[in-house]
């Protein structure tokens, strides 16, 4: 080959790659124009562009809006009034560097279950909210034929350090920032109150509807702990908002 030739062969390879890189770039500019349209054919719920809407199906792009509903405590409220959440919004509560509520409120209702009135955090509503949805109600209504008419619970915001079995941890729990909740049973709307102490273990359809919405809520929450972790959680779902990642 000489080098002349050499020569051609590199400016032809270069001038290809700049045409690929340019064709990328036209593609994806009319990917973006088009997502971001506001007619845009492509449902909501499968636009990254679009925001969260808590009763619309799970799609491949469902945790990508949440994680930025997480982010954003306005778009979170906004995303909780427009699912018919009931959360109350409160003036955020400062004790001290390890205990208080950001992006407080008081929660009172999901989309379909009564929550008792429990003082927490936006994105912990968000994602209990994500959870009752789309994990509990169909569960519901799968396992028991019934809806579940409200969650039960020991509460979110609790300033402690945390627990364990061998006694209290040097490190501060998530309930001091409410990034957590404990969930204990369900009521059901034929009437029927289940309970994870009574119910967990007890052969039936009621133990496995909890044990999915156990399962489920690690959809949702990034640390579910329940019976099966230890005997601290006998009786309740921890269901967390921030951590590495554990559901037992």
């Amino acid at each position: 080959m000489t080098k002349r030739s050499g020569r051609r062969r590199i400016l032809y390879l270069a001038a290809s790659f700049f045409s690929i890189i340019v064709f990328l770039f036209l593609v994806g500019s009319a990917g973006y124009v088009l997502l971001s349209h506001p007619k845009s054919p492509l449902p909501d719920h499968w636009n990254p562009l679009r925001d969260l809407t808590v009763t619309a199906p799970v799609t491949l792009v469902t945790k990508y809006q949440l994680n930025r509903a997480l982010a954003d405590e306005a778009q979170c409220r906004a995303t909780l009034s427009e699912a018919g959440v009931a959360f109350s919004e409160m003036v955020d509560l400062v004790v001290d560097q390890n205990c208080g509520i950001s992006g407080r409120g008081e929660l009172s209702r999901l989309v379909s279950a009564r929550v008792g009135g429990v003082e927490t955090r936006c994105t912990t509503a968000l994602r209990l909210a994500m959870w009752e949805h789309h994990v509990v109600q169909p569960a519901a209504q799968d396992l028991l034929g019934t809806q579940v008419r409200a969650l039960r619970h020991l509460g979110s915001y609790n300033c402690r350090r945390m627990r364990t079995a061998q006694g209290e941890n040097s490190g501060w729990s998530s309930h001091a920032t409410a990034d957590s909740i404990d969930i204990i049973g369900v009521e059901l709307a034929d009437g029927r109150t289940l309970s994870l102490l009574q119910d967990w273990s007890a052969p039936g359809p009621e133990s496995a509807f909890l044990h999915r919405i156990g399962k489920g809520a690690c959809d949702w929450f990034r640390v579910v702990l329940g019976p099966n972790f230890n005997r601290l959680h006998a009786d309740h779902f921890h269901l967390q908002g921030p951590g590495w990642g554990y559901c037992r």
